[in-house]
């Protein structure tokens, strides 16, 4: 590989006029598309906890309402795989560019749609009907957005520096909830309750459409590039067919979907559990805590930057493995610091995103590098779709009625038993040596 394309810098965001590609460039276009999703993601984990509840299961109590709307969210995380499947075909027979066009479309239409939802009162079941719908067509656009830039980030690394550039994509979480929490904070602080239930929930969601109409250019503009499309083809970054990936590199999927499993458990109880435990069973209101979230989400970037030199020196493995056994102990006490008050609740969220960043800093590339050339590309998205699906699809659903009937503890359980899944996958995949170190 030639010098270009691993570390030099470019005068732009992409190399076009020069010929190369640097993976500055690349980082910039990972940071942009994650981040627009991530933003999509934690405005309707936002909404469905402190919105949907009252505004399409109003038949139920608080409680039982935010259950069903955690149902809902976790429809998208079910149709995801089926968005790999559609839009992987669509890659193959169309190109990159084609795919990620139809599904940042998708999700674009689906989450403006979102913002004209009308009420349960207003059109009766339709209006959850209307929701499943839009929320399913998310998750079908979410498995689209796959566009190969992390993997081609991590293959353009240099040797003593993969681990640093693995944690590049991960930003974009926390980056998203920030901004995604800091805006609810914002029209929950300064409407009043019926403006608020009325039209002010709904601007987020037309922000989010914004946001995604800018991304899509962004990255449409680094990947259909000739260096780009080179780049990709030089690294046998290419879409293959679901069924002969999962034939021939099946192990690897599901050590990479359970490897990282407690990261993704993790990621919905200090972001979207939290939440709805604080709102339901405390007298707080919600844009309190959404700023501690915003503010706990800064410690979790800090954390990501620091799980790349961390790995580099140790071993992503055993970050890994220390971070599962980190979040085992935490799981013991943790949680219980929610019904300690502002300070408890502080201290949850700000141990919850540092231990997260540590180990979701380096889950996107567990096993990326064990898959064979030819399936790379398509072996990642679908290691990605699982790992979200059975880590952290039903997450909240799960810990707020485990917590709800059994109290707190029962909510360290659940991730207590995300912790033990991660360190067997683990465990295997040492001993059949399919992780790098």
């Amino acid at each position: 590989m030639a010098q270009t394309t691993t570390g030099e810098e470019s005068g732009g965001l992409i190399g076009s006029h020069h010929g190369q590609v640097s993976a500055g460039d690349i980082a910039v276009g990972v940071i942009i598309g994650r981040t627009s999703e991530f933003f999509d993601f934690f405005v309707y984990a936002i909404a469905s906890v402190i919105v949907f509840p009252k505004l399409v299961f109003p038949m139920h109590d608080p409680f039982v309402g935010t259950l069903y709307s955690f149902a809902i969210f976790a429809l998208a995380f079910v149709a995801r795989p089926f968005g790999t499947v559609l839009f992987m075909a669509v890659d193959r027979a169309y190109g990159r560019g084609a795919k990620l066009t139809a599904a940042l479309f998708l999700l674009g239409t689906s989450t403006v749609a979102i913002a004209f939802l009308p009420s349960y009162g207003e059109i009766g079941a339709a209006s959850i009907w209307l929701l499943s719908l839009a929320r399913i067509g998310q998750g079908l656009a979410l498995g689209g957005t796959w566009d190969g830039l992390p993997s081609l980030l991590a293959l353009n690394a240099p040797e003593n520096r993969r681990g640093f550039y693995a944690m590049i994509p991960q930003l974009g979480a926390p980056i998203g909830l920030i901004v995604a929490s800091a805006l609810f904070a914002f029209f929950v602080a300064n409407l009043s309750a019926d403006d608020f239930f009325a039209w002010g929930w709904r601007y987020p969601f037309f922000v989010a459409f914004a946001i995604n109409v800018v991304a899509l250019f962004a990255r449409l503009r680094i990947v259909v590039t000739p260096e780009f499309s080179r780049l990709f083809e030089s690294k046998d970054l290419q879409p293959t067919r679901i069924r002969d990936t999962v034939k021939k590199e099946g192990r690897n999927v599901v050590i990479g979907a359970f490897a990282p499993l407690v990261s993704f458990a993790l990621f919905h109880m200090v972001t979207v559990f939290p939440l709805s435990w604080v709102f339901l069973f405390t007298n707080e209101g919600p844009e309190r805590f959404l700023m501690i979230e915003a503010v706990s989400a800064v410690f979790g970037v800090a954390a990501i930057v620091a799980s790349g030199p961390l790995a580099d020196r140790i071993g992503r493995r055993a970050l890994l493995g220390g971070s599962a056994v980190a979040i085992a102990i935490f799981s013991g006490f943790a949680p219980q610091l929610l019904d300690a008050g502002a300070v408890g609740e502080t201290l949850f969220m700000v141990l919850g995103f540092i231990l997260l960043g540590l180990s979701f800093g380096q889950s996107s590339g567990v096993v990326a590098s064990s898959f064979s050339r030819q399936y790379r590309y398509t072996g990642s998205a679908i290691t990605s779709d699982l790992a979200w699906m059975f880590g952290a699809g039903f997450a909240p659903l799960a810990a707020l009625l485990l917590a709800g009937n059994f109290g707190l503890i029962a909510a360290g359980a659940y991730l207590l038993s995300g912790a033990v899944c991660s360190l067997l996958a683990l465990w295997i995949a040492g001993q059949r040596k399919l992780l790098n170190r």
